[in-house]
């Protein structure tokens, strides 16, 4: 009997440490999702792929969208992209989700409002972003491209626009 009595106290202490490390771990995976999920309000669009967030706690956090290359300042339809992003979030709540840092410390993530819709994916599909497919292999966001380019939405209008990747490195090398 006693014998019998220590077996189901051990098994009893094993399943004991098993649940409160199982609870525990499901407890901390949890808080890390929450970790990488911000909330706020858009206060300020830089730009077609950029904008300021303000969080619950009065932090400014700039975000730059993920999966998207937008036109930069001076560029064609940088203007219209622009509005076209402020239209969408200006003083709109947002979440980011799968946040990381890019190498100028902004906050890269996906943007959700809060009737779903995800910031990058309305860019693509209005035709004002291009796919970044150097950081961002999603065949989702690469069809979205290619239906606006197909149906001649924003940008895609202009026969051959010129990527801001392209830009960018033109400018470095001092062409423009």
């Amino acid at each position: 009997m006693k014998k019998t009595l220590r077996i189901i106290s051990l098994l009893g202490a094993v399943a004991f440490v098993f649940l409160f490390y199982y609870y525990a771990g499901r407890s901390q995976s949890q808080s890390q999702e929450s970790e990488d999920q911000i909330t706020g309000v858009v206060v300020k669009v830089m730009d077609g792929d950029t904008y300021e967030l303000l969080t619950p706690d009065k932090t400014t956090v700039r975000v730059r969208m993920q999966g998207i290359d937008a036109p930069e300042r001076g560029m064609p339809y940088y203007k219209m992209a622009k509005q076209y992003l402020s239209d969408l979030c200006m003083h709109q709540k947002v979440t980011l989700k799968e946040v990381t840092e890019d190498h100028y410390g902004r906050t890269v993530a996906f943007s959700y409002l809060e009737d779903g819709r995800e910031l990058s994916r309305e860019m693509l599909k209005a035709g004002y972003a291009w796919h970044y497919k150097k950081y961002n292999k999603d065949s989702e966001l690469a069809q979205m491209e290619k239906d606006a380019k197909a149906e001649k939405k924003g940008l895609w209008k202009d026969k051959n626009p010129t990527p801001p990747w392209e830009e960018r490195a033109q400018r470095r090398k001092g062409k423009k």
